[in-house]
């Protein structure tokens, strides 16, 4: 079901759907010229940012003493240090300035990334991971073979089982009108900047947080640094930094490319592709891969949503369809 044909669903306006029109589908040569000022050295070096910001954080769990990495606030500090970082590269190695963060853009997503770490946090440990340990231990599963692997692969393996359940779960919000009423609040926002992952809908913030990793005996070093992991590339792939990052890193982790033409505001069939909020090998594996960029990003007008409405969203068409039933039944017996 397209979730378009409803009445409900966003469409792009004239001018955004020409801006977006100019503005995708750009080459990396075509980013990258803007700063050929920059010399050929420095630029790879920026490219490399998010390769090597990906290794230091494996290198730390690796390495940091056990009675450090099994404190569960260390992920806290971590996955904290992590996006702060990537926000000061956007002041210095800025991409877009249409897309530069300001008071407003900056205080609505550390709210949203608050909520994210705490609420939502909780609630899928309470009504989803707890539930499938029960599960396990009454049914008896088991799988400690996997401790007996190396740290850093089964980190990875933790990356993997996320984000597959996470790709899903991203394209069925694109293909199914009920999830996409809540994930569309994420794509009305106008630009993208490194705690843009956390913006959205409560609702839909809990559903692409479901994974199965409760149902195996990772090791829980392993499971902090799969989690990071994903949060540096998730990070980079919504920040507003110049830095188009390496074959060896692109093909498999989502990139600012791919994900800016994910919320393109060119058109809503434009947007359901890159899938992947963190691994884009996904989206060529199963066909929903597209190569190029977008410097315009949003849905409907482009109007930026209050949190108020983002929360109200999913619900706006059966309040919409209460007003209009009071209004009819007013003027009948009027």
């Amino acid at each position: 079901m397209d979730p378009y044909q409803d009445s409900h669903a966003p469409k792009a306006d004239a001018q955004a759907v020409a801006d977006a029109r100019s503005s995708s589908d750009l080459d990396a040569a075509g980013i990258s010229s803007r700063y050929a000022d920059e010399g050929p050295v420095k630029r790879a070096l920026v490219n490399l940012v998010p390769l090597a910001t990906l290794i230091a954080v494996v290198l730390f769990w690796m390495l940091a003493p056990r009675s450090l990495t099994e404190n569960s606030w260390t992920l806290v500090v971590v996955t904290a240090s992590i996006s702060f970082f990537v926000l000061g590269l956007e002041f210095v190695l800025e991409r877009h300035e249409g897309w530069r963060l300001n008071w407003t853009e900056f205080s609505t997503d550390l709210f949203y990334q608050i909520l994210y770490s705490t609420v939502i946090a909780w609630a899928v440990l309470a009504l989803a991971d707890e539930p499938l340990m029960a599960i396990k231990e009454k049914l008896g599963i088991t799988t400690l073979w996997l401790t007996e692997l190396p740290l850093v692969v089964q980190a990875f393996m933790v990356l993997v089982l996320i984000e597959f359940g996470q790709y899903w779960m991203h394209r069925l919000m694109h293909n199914w009108l009920p999830f996409w009423l809540t994930h569309a609040p994420h794509h009305h926002i106008t630009q993208l900047n490194a705690m843009k992952g956390a913006v959205g809908n409560p609702i839909e913030l809990f559903l692409i947080s479901l994974s199965v990793v409760a149902l195996f005996d990772f090791d829980v070093v392993a499971i902090f640094c799969g989690l990071t992991m994903l949060t540096v590339i998730s990070s980079f792939a919504h920040a507003n930094v110049r830095s188009d990052p390496p074959l060896i890193y692109s093909y498999v982790f989502t990139t600012i490319r791919h994900h800016s033409l994910h919320h393109t505001a060119l058109s809503y069939e434009d947007t359901r592709c890159n899938y992947g909020n963190s691994v884009i090998l996904f989206d060529r594996i199963f066909g929903t891969y597209r190569e190029g960029e977008s410097r315009v990003v949003g849905q409907d007008d482009r109007r930026r949503l209050s949190i108020y409405e983002q929360w109200m969203f999913p619900f706006q068409p059966l309040i919409d369809r209460f007003r209009s039933a009071r209004k009819n039944s007013a003027s009948a017996n009027g």
